[in-house]
């Protein structure tokens, strides 16, 4: 160690003792020299870091298909080393059956500053049943490591020691499901089978509600095929899965029309079918002088009932400046009940006891067709007078169907609509009202006849529309006629 004389100057000024700080200054100083003597060659310790590590979140996984969308099982690392080089580490994670060697594995390049790999129950037995083959219910080991890249060609790569864990997978059910039967509103047509809901929670369950007639039904996986099938098992409750046509074809039998609900589960061959309270009244009518027969409750105008929902009952045709109620028979003593409009709310509807003298009714003050919807459930009525719109890419608004542009009516002759205005090269046809889902009647073009046109049911697979060139384009007026189905389209 070096050694320092330190000479003391001792002077007073101004009261200041000026040896005194000599002293402290030269004391710090020597202290620097001493401390860099006593230290220049002894060596550096810089921490490198640990190893990378794995782990994973479970060392025995049961894999369950009502939990598909959940997380199995997690594959977690640490940060790992880079020699104290700086240089950014990247991983990559490989997966194969235990004692393979990783000859076999499923890699997957995690890239860099990500320590964690989450695995689905779905994706895991997906990897065990079809990657690496295994039988569904057969616990395998398997086992994962980890190897940590340096961006720095004198560092070698730092590869974990495998880690292991055991799964097993299981027997997939299908993920769709269909119901079919002379109970079904479809029948027994395999093409045209209804559809069922799955649980968006549990894959393996699936629900219908609905209407369901006197009969029998099963449940089909696949639509236009028998087979494999949902039968009937030892009880309503129970369900057994059918491959092949030697195998019992046991249904289930509904004993009565109605509306149900019907839920299922593949895993636990379960099933419950409840019926549902349904409406009070299976028919009503319209009667009135705004209805086609007036007063004439003999013959008054029957509305239609919603086969996919009983409580609910339709009309669509016109009707005349006048009043209306909806009787629930066409009994000729006037005793009967009847649906009459609330008071305090023409959109509600209240139920008149035949015979009690209230009698509020509803009124129509412009002659035209009308959508009228009555629910028995929710005790309320629509009462809609029919709109035509243009939509399309001949128009300005495009296929933008919430924005579709309004005909005219003609205040004296409710069947004639207009649209005057510019039509460019593109298509157009006419909806009734404005909904996006595009689930809506609409006025389309007559195949043979560009100047006649019908009326497509919403949701029908047909798609006829007028036509304009390029070379045609400009302003228009189009008169459309609903009663005769013709339309004028005539250029300015």
């Amino acid at each position: 160690m070096k050694k320092f004389n330190i000479h003391i100057f001792q002077r007073k000024r101004a009261g200041l003792n000026i040896g005194y700080l000599t002293l402290v200054v030269l004391l710090g100083i020597s202290s620097v020299f001493m401390m860099n003597s006593c230290t220049k060659d002894e060596p550096v310790n810089i921490t490198m870091g640990e190893p990378v590590a794995i782990s994973t979140s479970a060392d025995n996984v049961v894999l369950s298909q009502k939990n598909d969308a959940n997380v199995a099982v997690s594959v977690n690392w640490t940060t790992g080393s880079n020699q104290g080089t700086g240089s950014s580490i990247s991983y990559t994670l490989d997966i194969d059956q235990d004692g393979n060697g990783f000859a076999n594995a499923k890699s997957y390049n995690m890239g860099k500053a990500v320590y964690k790999r989450d695995f689905t129950v779905a994706e895991l037995n997906d990897l065990l049943l079809n990657y690496w083959g295994i039988q569904p219910g057969t616990a395998i080991s398997l086992e994962a490591r980890i190897t940590a890249k340096i961006a720095n060609e004198n560092v070698p790569d730092d590869v974990t020691e495998p880690i292991k864990f055991t799964v097993t997978p299981y027997e997939p059910v299908s993920s769709t499901l269909y119901l079919i039967g002379d109970a079904s509103p479809n029948g027994w047509d395999a093409n045209n089978a209804i559809e069922m809901t799955p649980d968006e929670n549990d894959p393996t369950t699936f629900t219908y509600q609905g209407t369901l007639k006197a009969g029998n039904l099963k449940f089909i996986t696949t639509l236009g095929s028998f087979l494999p099938s949902y039968q009937k098992g030892k009880d309503d409750n129970t369900l057994v899965y059918r491959t092949d046509d030697t195998q019992p074809d046991d249904q289930f039998t509904i004993a009565e029309d109605g509306i149900y609900i019907v839920k299922l589960n593949l895993v636990d061959l379960t099933i419950s079918i409840t019926k549902q309270p349904g409406p009070p009244y299976d028919k009503l009518y319209l009667v009135g002088d705004a209805t086609p027969n007036g007063w004439d409750i003999a013959n008054a105008t029957p509305m239609v009932q919603n086969p996919d929902n009983l409580f609910q009952f339709t009309y669509d045709g016109v009707l005349t400046p006048g009043e209306f109620k909806i009787p629930v028979n066409t009994n000729t003593d006037w005793n009967q009940d009847m649906y009459m409009r609330d008071p305090s709310d023409s959109t509600k509807i209240y139920l008149h006891n035949g015979g009690d003298p209230d009698d509020n009714k509803w009124t129509i003050y412009n002659e035209n067709q009308y959508h009228v919807m009555v629910d028995l459930k929710k005790m309320t009525i629509t009462i809609e007078p029919l709109k035509l719109y243009i939509v399309g890419s001949a128009t300005s608004i495009g296929w933008d169907i919430t924005n579709a542009i309004e005909l005219t009516q003609d205040p004296n002759n409710w069947y004639i609509f207009t649209f005057q205005g510019d039509l460019g090269e593109g298509e157009f046809k006419f909806p009734v009202n404005r909904n996006s889902d595009w689930g809506q009647d609409m006025y389309m073009m007559d195949p043979n006849d560009p100047t006649k046109m019908y009326r497509h049911i919403g949701g029908d697979p047909d798609d006829s529309k007028w036509t304009i060139s390029a070379a045609d384009a400009g302003t228009y007026t189009l008169t459309l006629n609903i009663q005769d189905l013709t339309i004028d389209i005539q250029k300015q």
